[in-house]
């Protein structure tokens, strides 16, 4: 940390309730740059359904140079009733994550005091891991096609491409996140090695071959179907769980439920030598729009991470602690329109407590 410095933050508020939680997302930022001694130089984009409804663009060449030079992003949601899916997923999100080279999705499952959790008797002791899955190749670098497409015979084929350099460099982040956070020092490979014989071949070999440099760090191995099991029976056994695309897609999702839902779940698109995104992961729910009920603590959620990220560490525990408050103070039900308190008002009280 550097104090007076100013960061450059691209904020792209997206689609549905998204321009409403990273409003209240910038006020944390905004509250807490005020106590913490730096500031931030912000430049919003345009970008999402409603700019391709209306031009037919999606991420323009020029706006994609300009993202590089800033140091971080803030995304807040993108998903539009009346576009088809998959073009703003393939043509935005997925285009952003490559050409970015966020090649390491971030995902905190931590479940807060006060927050409800659907599994019977765990505690916020119980679930307190995070999810590191590799983000720019899998099932989603998008080779294959069609083959007699709209025939009876009709062939598809979606092929997972898996690099011993794109899985090596997830499976170092790992390794060194698990280092860092210093928690319980475990690292678990997910993977279905028994079935998807050459992919998680390849992964493991990597993963028991990096693991030698690690000897601080104790590692395991679980089949996806067992890891899933296990978020909702023993979730306490889990400190760091490095995967691949697709299997790290389904269980963040599992993990999103069991933290509390998606109001509270927030996600990084790492970059460790470029620009990183942050975002809310619940998407833009879309029929809250304009209603001011939508949660906002997952973007703040995001913030946070984002501080974390660019070394202000003492700010970014600000911005958690803030929640904590929240969500054992004032919040009881994390839904959209169940919270007792408009999207604003929540807001309010999370710049409220960072001042204190």
């Amino acid at each position: 940390m550097e104090k007076g410095k100013t960061y450059r933050i691209a904020v792209l508020p997206g689609d549905g309730t998204g321009p409403e939680v990273v409003r209240e997302a910038l006020k944390a930022l905004d509250a807490v740059s005020a106590v913490s001694g730096f500031k931030t130089e912000r430049v919003q984009y345009d970008l999402g359904g409603d700019r391709y409804i209306r031009t037919g663009e999606l991420l323009p060449r020029s706006v994609l140079e300009e993202l590089r030079g800033f140091d971080s992003m803030l995304l807040g949601a993108i998903g539009h009733p009346d576009v088809q899916p998959g073009i703003l997923e393939k043509g935005l999100l997925l285009e952003l994550r490559f050409n970015l080279e966020q090649y390491i999705n971030l995902r905190p499952v931590i479940l807060y005091p006060g927050v409800d959790t659907p599994l019977k008797d765990k505690k916020p002791e119980d679930i307190n891991f995070v999810v590191v899955r590799e983000n720019t190749e899998g099932i989603y670098a998008g080779a294959g096609g069609f083959l007699r497409r709209g025939t009876s015979q009709e062939i598809a084929i979606q092929d997972s491409v898996n690099t011993r350099f794109g899985a090596e460099r997830c499976l170092r982040f790992a390794f060194e996140f698990c280092r860092r956070r210093g928690y319980r020092n475990k690292l678990t490979l997910c993977g279905k090695t028994n079935v998807l014989t050459y992919a998680f071949d390849m992964w493991e070999r990597a993963f028991r071959e990096i693991a030698a440099e690690y000897p601080d760090i104790t590692t395991d191995y679980a089949h996806v179907d067992a890891i899933c099991m296990w978020m909702v029976k023993n979730p306490e056994w889990f400190d760091v769980i490095v995967t691949d695309n697709m299997f790290g897609d389904i269980i963040t999702d599992l993990g999103a439920m069991i933290q509390g839902g998606m109001g509270i779940a927030a996600g990084g698109n790492i970059n460790p030598k470029g620009v990183s995104m942050f975002e809310p992961i619940g998407g833009s729910a879309p029929k809250y729009t304009g209603l001011n009920v939508i949660n906002p603590l997952a973007a703040i959620a995001a913030i946070q991470m984002m501080l974390d990220h660019l070394g202000e560490t003492e700010a970014a525990q600000r911005v958690e602690n803030a929640i904590k408050k929240v969500v054992s103070r004032d919040v009881k039900n994390l839904s959209a329109g169940k919270m007792g308190h408009s999207t604003t008002e929540v807001g309010d009280l999370v710049a409220k407590y960072i001042a204190e």
